[in-house]
């Protein structure tokens, strides 16, 4: 007969073991918040690297404090309460995180890309399976669904906030804490939250369009989304521009970090790929994925070299109806170059491993495509 498996310990058991400094029960109380903490601090810092930072060092105080936690709110309370104010700490001491539309004008798409900023301004990706964000509303009293918690545009607008106007909004419109639980964890007033978070919906509705990338995923369905997509994909496979610009909103806007050249309109846009990434120089493949709550692509060049497809860019795209509003294009290739000109030849450059890993590595993504059989790359 097999064994059951063994019941867990009761959490005032191992809340008394932890404080007697029982790591095993440590990690057993703060395990199944690990994944919902970390998503938090991608909200409050836009980025997935910091957020893993901001996640040891949310449960390294944890660890030393949990011996004067008293219960007097729950311990998931208490634990958004310290990774809260471990991301305020933060967001004190860097540059805020940005996509390219907010870094600095639209380029002339009869220009080549420019050249890239520092990695650390840019807003980053987040993938949907590894962090597991759910479907729905972490709490009734919360405003947005957990999925349009982060969104691209959503993510991007709250980087424009004041510390304590985002720690606001996310703890009260996302997460559905109380004004009280809110004041607490900020160690602030009721009036002051309401004020802050007044504040912060006002800024954040001003940037980010309606309707959410979820009604939209909702209103089209699974095979209105697949149609979009395969035409997508198939536009660049064919380095097929017409398809590609057919597919555009007029005031689409595409973007390419860690450059801060991006493009807005149909036409400009499609200038734009018929001089470089869809001039026929570079050939495509395409990994589907999903990120931020949204579609999203991965594309591989072909490497002559490497008798292979190799990465290049997570897009992430955004849809208004049946078409593409925004993408953007999270480019996993060195900047190491100094000269201009290896920019209009980028996939023809190496990857670089943190851009790789964040783009590809934590999506799951295959490090390469091998050509397919009976047909050339």
């Amino acid at each position: 007969m097999a064994a059951r498996p063994r019941a867990a310990a009761p959490i005032p058991d191992l809340l008394a073991a932890a404080r007697q400094g029982s790591e095993v029960a440590f990690n057993q109380l703060v395990g199944p918040h690990r994944k919902e903490l970390q998503v938090h601090c991608y909200r409050m810092l836009g980025s997935v690297f910091d957020a893993e930072d901001a996640l040891q060092e949310t449960l390294l105080r944890a660890w030393r404090g949990i011996g004067r936690f008293e219960g007097r709110s729950s311990l998931r309370s208490w634990l958004y309460t310290i990774a809260t104010n471990v991301c305020v700490d933060q967001i004190g001491r860097r540059p805020k995180r940005v996509l390219p539309a907010d870094y600095g004008p639209a380029s002339d798409p009869g220009e080549p890309p420019g050249e890239p900023v520092a990695e650390s301004v840019w807003v980053e990706p987040l993938p949907d399976e590894a962090l597991a964000v759910e479907d729905g509303r972490a709490a009734p009293e919360a405003r947005y669904e957990r999925r349009e918690g982060v969104e691209l545009a959503f993510i991007a607008a709250l980087q424009h906030l004041p510390a304590t106007q985002r720690a606001a909004l996310i703890l009260r419109e996302v997460l559905g804490f109380s004004a009280k639980e809110t004041a607490e964890a900020l160690e602030t007033t009721v009036p002051s939250v309401n004020s802050a978070l007044q504040r912060a919906r006002a800024a954040v509705e001003e940037r980010v369009p309606e309707p959410s990338q979820q009604e939209t995923l909702r209103s089209l369905g699974d095979a209105a989304l697949r149609r979009i997509v395969d035409r997508y994909v198939e536009a660049w496979e064919r380095c097929d521009v017409p398809a590609f610009a057919e597919m555009l909103a007029a005031d689409a806007t595409f973007a390419m970090p860690p450059l801060a050249s991006w493009y807005r309109g149909r036409e400009e846009i499609a200038a734009w790929a018929a001089g470089w990434p869809l001039s026929g120089a570079w050939r495509w493949r395409v990994v589907e994925t999903r990120a931020n709550g949204q579609p999203a692509l991965a594309f591989y060049a072909w490497d002559e070299a490497e008798a292979a497809y190799l990465p290049f860019a997570l897009n992430v795209l955004s849809l208004r109806g049946e078409e593409v509003s925004d993408v953007t294009a999270f480019v996993a290739r060195t900047i190491e170059p100094i000269e201009p000109e290896a920019y209009e030849r980028w996939p023809e450059q190496s990857t670089d491993s943190r851009r790789l890993e964040g783009a590809f590595g934590r999506f799951g993504l295959p490090e390469r495509l091998v050509q397919r059989s009976g047909s050339g790359p």
